[in-house]
C-alpha cells in the first residue's frame, strides 16, 4: 500500500508539472489614465480622451502596451508631478494647464519588437473647457483615430494598426504594471501553473496517508 501511494505522489508531480499555462488574448492599444496634480497613483480613465475634461493642475497619461482589458492595462511609467512638468508654463486667464505623460511602451509590445520612442512629458496650455484629447493634440501631433473614435497613434506611433487583437500570453510586459503589482494571482507561479507550495502541500497529505497505513500494518504484524 505504501508503495502504491508513493507511485501516486510521483504521478501527481508529473501531472501537475505537465499542465501548460493557459494563453490569453490581448489587444495592442493606447490606454488612457488620469491622476491628480499632487501625485498619487494612476487611475484608468472611465471616459475617453474626447469626453474627459481635466481641470487646471491635473495630469493625464497614455501608455501603449498589449493588455487583455482595463484590469490588465499597464500604467504609464514615471512619477513626475504637475509642478515638475508645468514648472515653465505660467497660468493665464481663460486657459488651463494639463500635464501630459506619454509612454510609448516597450519593445515587447511593439508590432515589430523594435525599441519605441522614450517616454516624455509635456505641459499643455489649452482652453478652459478643453478635453483631454485636445490637451494631447496640443503637444503630441499627429494623432490618429479610427472610425470608432479609438485613439490609434500618438505623435505618429505606431505607424499602422489600431487595437489589434493578439493571441497568446500577454504576461511578458517589459515593465511592471506599477504600484508594486506584478500582475500574478496568489498561488500561481510566473508560468501560470500551480505554485510549488500547492504541489508540496498535496504531496505532504499523500505521504502522511502512506505513513499512517504503514504504521497500522506494522501494529497488526
Amino acid at each position: 500500500m505504501a508503495r502504491l501511494l508513493l507511485v501516486v505522489v510521483v504521478g501527481l508531480f508529473a501531472a501537475l508539472g505537465a499542465v501548460p499555462a493557459q494563453a490569453a488574448d490581448g489587444y495592442r492599444y493606447w490606454s488612457f489614465w488620469q491622476r491628480g496634480g499632487d501625485g498619487g497613483s494612476w487611475a484608468y480613465a472611465t471616459q475617453g480622451p474626447s469626453s474627459a475634461r481635466p481641470d487646471d493642475g491635473d495630469m493625464i497619461g497614455f501608455r501603449f502596451a498589449v493588455s487583455e482589458d482595463s484590469n490588465d492595462a499597464t500604467r504609464p511609467r514615471g512619477m513626475a508631478d504637475f509642478a515638475a512638468v508645468c514648472a515653465d508654463t505660467p497660468a493665464t486667464d481663460g486657459t488651463k494647464r494639463v500635464a501630459v505623460v506619454i509612454d510609448f511602451g516597450a519593445a515587447a509590445d511593439a508590432a515589430d519588437h523594435r525599441t519605441p520612442p522614450a517616454p516624455r512629458t509635456e505641459c499643455a496650455r489649452v482652453g478652459a473647457d478643453a478635453s483631454a484629447g485636445e490637451a494631447l493634440a496640443a503637444v503630441a501631433k499627429p494623432l490618429r483615430y479610427n472610425s470608432a473614435a479609438l485613439l490609434c497613434a500618438i505623435s505618429g506611433y505606431p505607424e499602422s494598426g489600431c487595437g489589434d487583437k493578439m493571441s497568446g500570453s500577454v504576461d511578458a510586459h517589459a515593465a511592471p504594471k506599477g504600484d508594486g503589482d506584478d500582475g500574478k494571482a496568489d498561488g500561481d507561479d510566473a508560468s501560470g501553473g500551480p505554485s510549488a507550495g500547492l504541489i508540496g502541500g498535496l504531496a505532504a497529505v499523500v505521504l502522511l496517508g502512506a505513513a499512517a497505513v504503514w504504521q497500522a500494518r506494522r501494529r497488526r504484524a
